[in-house]
């Protein structure tokens, strides 16, 4: 049987925020292996805010295994950066739907909802890998059922050390 060829679909801000609540940080490249050999990620796009004195932790990321897809980044009143790559992942899952077997979205946000309830009725989705159960989205998990993966379980293989 042919290897699957999935594609992973990465809100960064939204796994970093959900680890960071849990007490743990995560170890990227560790995160990347995993995606591969537990669910055959061949391309994984993390959609990430730009800041330039980040150069760092973005090689980083590249040699981890990352496509770095970038997002202009605002700031607030109180000079928090915020980076809105909803729309980005979602154009993205859909101009490449024809290049993967399935899909792994990784967040929490309910501004995925239309998207996995596409994948999974396409039979499109792999999984939907929540940082945290406790700040999922109900409308994730409704759509993605017995697709839904809580990196809480995964701390001790997950875990910067």
């Amino acid at each position: 049987m042919e290897r699957p060829n999935n594609y992973a679909f990465i809100d960064s801000q939204n796994l970093y925020r959900g680890v960071k609540r849990m007490g743990w940080k995560l170890d990227w490249a560790r995160f990347r292996i995993y995606l591969r050999e537990k669910y055959h990620v061949t391309v994984a796009y993390l959609f990430i805010g730009y800041i330039p004195e980040n150069a760092s932790l973005y090689a980083g990321l590249q040699r981890a295994g990352f496509v770095l897809i970038f997002k202009p980044i605002l700031r607030d009143e109180n000079g928090y950066a915020k980076g809105n790559v909803d729309a980005d992942l979602v154009l993205q899952a859909a101009l490449s739907f024809e290049l993967y077997t399935q899909a792994v979205i990784v967040s929490s946000d309910g501004d995925y909802y239309s998207l996995v309830q596409h994948l999974y009725k396409s039979n499109k989705l792999c999984c939907v890998i929540s940082p945290e159960p406790a700040t999922c989205s109900v409308l994730i998990k409704k759509t993605a059922k017995e697709r839904l993966v809580f990196l809480d379980t995964l701390r001790h293989r997950l875990e910067q050390k």
